[in-house]
């Protein structure tokens, strides 16, 4: 079983027309994820890679029964594109796009919330549960099926993690980026929930960076609502202060958001902290 993604998603590509959005298409159908149409207004009625052009997601939606969709639309655009996924209801957004602005953000997560859409991102990698489906950038041949659950903030570490657990034939369920940008759709609290809900997820690895209080968050929830065990790792142990390091939500002001305070809090509950990311599947067999 999987989270969010599986061979029965129907996926359409938001800039499908763009660079980005056509050799990251590409990339899915290769892997196998059921890539049912494109999204570009003004180019309704084209083909791209074999599959169909929509001008609306709305349109997209009615013709082929998309329950997914990805955006691959630049940062100025990137809200409008989502709040367009939003009116058509698609039940899982996933936004790559780096860059939005915050207030930008700050309107789309207030549609969100009276939405029964979930959107993942933005600024984020995507999910991929192996041999099911990829809907974003991840790397496919990193990732092989399996017990653990991975839930990361940051998309390259997630590659380093997953890798190195797949090395060890150490299988994943499903692999989510949810995105390191102050408001995204999608917390470390949603998607430890779903794991915990899932029957073939046995493990959990979450990797989170310094900024914020998230990992802390997600320790309380650890604590309460968690059977199943957790490995984390934190990035940015040498961060200084009051620098945006790599994430715009990656910033520590003060001593709120450091490495050494979300690796107490989250060593405190039980969870076991990783020195680095290829330690991980070794903490993962004890």
């Amino acid at each position: 079983m999987a989270i969010l993604v599986d061979k029965n998603t129907k996926l359409v590509v938001q800039g499908i027309t763009g660079k980005q959005g056509r050799f990251h298409a590409q990339q899915m159908i290769e892997y196998g994820t059921n890539v049912v149409g494109g999204v570009r207004a003004g180019k309704g009625g084209e083909w791209v890679l074999g599959k169909p052009v929509f001008d609306t997601v709305k349109a997209a939606r009615e013709a082929t029964g998309a329950n997914c969709s990805i955006i691959y639309v630049p940062a100025e655009g990137a809200a409008d594109a989502i709040l367009e996924a939003l009116d058509a209801e698609i039940e899982l957004i996933v936004c790559i796009t780096e860059g939005i602005p915050i207030q930008d953000m700050m309107k789309v997560r207030a549609i969100l919330d009276t939405s029964n859409s979930r959107l993942v991102g933005a600024n984020c990698p995507g999910l991929l549960t192996p041999g099911q489906a990829k809907v974003g950038i991840m790397p496919g041949y990193i990732a092989t099926p399996g017990p653990i659950g991975v839930v990361s903030k940051s998309g390259t570490l997630t590659y380093e993690a997953v890798y190195a657990l797949t090395q060890r034939g150490i299988g994943q369920t499903t692999c989510v980026g949810i995105g390191g940008d102050p408001i995204n759709g999608t917390s470390f609290l949603d998607v430890l929930q779903m794991f915990e809900e899932d029957p073939n997820t046995e493990k959990v690895v979450l990797i989170g960076e310094i900024g914020g209080t998230d990992e802390q968050k997600a320790a309380d929830f650890i604590d309460k609502h968690m059977t199943k065990p957790v490995v984390a790792f934190i990035a940015g142990q040498r961060a200084p202060a009051g620098k945006t390091m790599g994430h715009a939500g990656a910033l520590v002001e003060g001593n709120v958001g450091t490495a050494a305070e979300k690796i107490e809090k989250l060593k405190s509950v039980g969870v076991k902290v990783a020195a680095y990311p290829e330690q991980i599947p070794d903490l993962i067999m004890q």
